[in-house]
């Protein structure tokens, strides 16, 4: 943790801010989804699947986690690190530093959460108190495919509707980190979630004094994970709690605040190519082989209200949900969008949130029991609705940036 953001020169470091630029990083995160589905629905899927579902870990500290596993709560909390990181700068010295403004995206959050949970119901009623176990199921947003999708096509979008996005999906993940942690886990151990805050608190301590060894840090980074999973909540929230205490500037100013840069700014630096470049597509890659079945088992998954029931909740409840809880805050005397963001960003942008994959997987597991046939007509709904969303909140977004693009040109 100890470089500085600055002019690249060595070859190490022009590749580390190539693969931070979000075009790139979001191209190998769609790389590495596009490769899963085709190893997970041909030849290559029993090899796919031994690969994804093998165990490592020392059982004594109940970490034989799945490589998959591995991917989904180990590399992505470095991605929830950078992200706290981004988040910690612009609540204290970027555009949400205005609690008004801040207070926009997460109460879009909200309905972005609420709604697809109840269309969900809606369409579930009367099928029995099974299928009604999946509700939570549609409510979360994912945070790495939703920002992989406006970095591929939003250049030329306002830089605060990306702003708006990091903030809604944090929130939006929080909201259903909670969900899991009240309706869909049978027991939290509060004791290592109290000892997390131990670690948690000398890694505050030490940024807060301008500490920046990673020998100290990583170490504590790492502990603070290990007791956060053990306490059997989702083991990102770890990463994001990290990256929020790290200040702006630190108490001791170091050579680098000295000349202008804060210290999440030049930690986010340090940790982007690793999240962008590594993490993220890993992760990726191993979250997003679902055996789809072919079109027979598209045909038999559809027959399904939960499959249904998903998939329209991810595009009809996310974008209804999210642009409808905007605009009525907005309506609150004080509460406004940036200047810079439209109506038809906000639009495009809430679709774009409907796509669900990670904690939506983990849920319809909870809820249904891995390896179920509910569980993988989850995968199917996730899958469909996920890619609409992608489609169709991309296009709308493509469209924007290009307007937006043709503005600055004329002007």
């Amino acid at each position: 943790m100890s470089s500085s953001p600055s002019r690249p020169s060595s070859p190490g470091a022009r590749l580390a801010a190539f693969v931070s630029r979000d075009v790139v990083g979001g191209a190998l995160l769609l790389a590495a989804t596009v490769l899963a589905l085709v190893l997970a629905n041909t030849g290559a899927a029993g090899w796919y699947a031994a690969v994804r579902d093998t165990t490592i870990g020392p059982a004594s500290l109940h970490l034989d986690l799945s490589v998959g596993a591995w991917a989904a709560d180990g590399l992505l909390a470095i991605f929830f690190f950078v992200v706290g990181l981004e988040l910690k700068q612009e609540f204290v010295a970027g555009s949400l530093r205005d609690p008004r403004v801040a207070a926009i995206p997460v109460v879009a959050a909200v309905g972005g959460v609420a709604l697809p949970a109840v269309i969900y119901t809606l369409i579930n009623l009367g099928q029995g108190p099974e299928a009604l176990q999946g509700w939570a199921i549609p409510a979360a947003t994912d945070i790495a495919f939703a920002t992989a999708v406006l970095a591929v096509v939003g250049k030329g979008l306002p830089p605060a509707l990306r702003v708006f996005l990091l903030t809604l999906a944090v929130v939006d993940d929080l909201l259903a980190i909670t969900i899991i942690a009240v309706f869909y886990t049978s027991a939290i151990a509060f004791g290592p979630l109290l000892l997390a805050l131990v670690p948690l608190g000398l890694f505050a301590l030490a940024v807060q004094r301008g500490v920046r060894a990673w020998w100290l840090l990583i170490p504590l980074g790492v502990l603070t994970w290990v007791l956060v999973h053990a306490s059997g909540i989702h083991a990102t929230i770890a990463g994001v709690a990290l990256g929020l205490v790290v200040p702006v500037v630190a108490s001791r100013r170091t050579k680098t605040e000295q000349s202008g840069v804060g210290l999440t700014h030049a930690f986010a630096h340090t940790w982007s190519p690793w999240s962008a470049g590594i993490a993220v597509p890993v992760f990726a890659f191993f979250s997003a082989g679902v055996t789809v079945g072919g079109i027979a088992g598209l045909v038999e998954s559809f027959g399904d209200s939960v499959t249904v029931g998903i998939a329209v909740a991810l595009v009809v409840g996310k974008t209804i949900g999210i642009t409808g809880g905007t605009f009525l805050v907005t309506r609150l005397p004080g509460l406004r969008l940036d200047p810079t963001v439209r109506w038809p960003d906000i639009v495009g942008m809430s679709c774009v949130a409907g796509i669900g994959f990670t904690v939506s997987l983990l849920v319809g597991e909870l809820a249904f029991g891995p390896g179920s046939t509910a569980d993988d007509h989850v995968k199917v709904g996730v899958l469909t609705g996920s890619l609409v969303a992608a489609v169709v909140g991309g296009a709308m977004l493509a469209v924007r940036a290009r307007g937006y693009r043709r503005g600055a040109a004329a002007g």
